[in-house]
């Protein structure tokens, strides 16, 4: 006797975004930097999270909104959610102008130096912060045009 059972189709999954990036949009340094990015040949495959203005329900599991503030994170087409050094090489491998450098860079050594670098930054962040928002603060006369 032949089954003619006939299994009903799996249920749609929500189709994620190969790349998925969470920044600190109220950070003038990051809000640049991102800007950068977002200008890049395949960037508007990735998904952008302001998560200074984002609820935090909109952050993945195992994410806060504290810590993606503190920390640069990026869930990877991978689905893999990685912060720092490991976070831009991510994004970097997503877009093909950095592509390269992420393929030289996405190794042991130069990725332990690059999170080095990343926590030296972290560490002097506030006072780069400040002079960003002295150097890239309108004149008085452009606010008044």
């Amino acid at each position: 006797m032949v089954s003619t059972a006939v299994t009903p189709p799996a249920a749609p999954q929500p189709e994620m975004p190969p790349v998925t990036v969470y920044y600190d949009g109220a950070c003038p340094l990051c809000a640049r930097e991102i800007a950068v990015y977002r200008r890049q040949a395949g960037a508007a495959g990735v998904c952008w999270v302001d998560v200074s203005s984002e609820a935090s329900e909109t952050l993945p599991d195992g994410l806060t909104r504290s810590a993606a503030l503190a920390r640069f994170h990026v869930r990877g087409a991978d689905g893999k959610l990685r912060s720092g050094a490991a976070a831009f090489l991510s994004l970097w491998h997503s877009l093909p102008r950095f592509a390269r450098a992420a393929r030289l860079l996405d190794r042991p050594v130069p990725r332990a130096i690059l999170e080095s670098g990343y926590r030296l930054t972290l560490i002097i962040r506030p006072a780069l912060q400040s002079l960003a928002r002295h150097v890239f603060r309108p004149h008085p006369q452009e606010q008044d045009r």
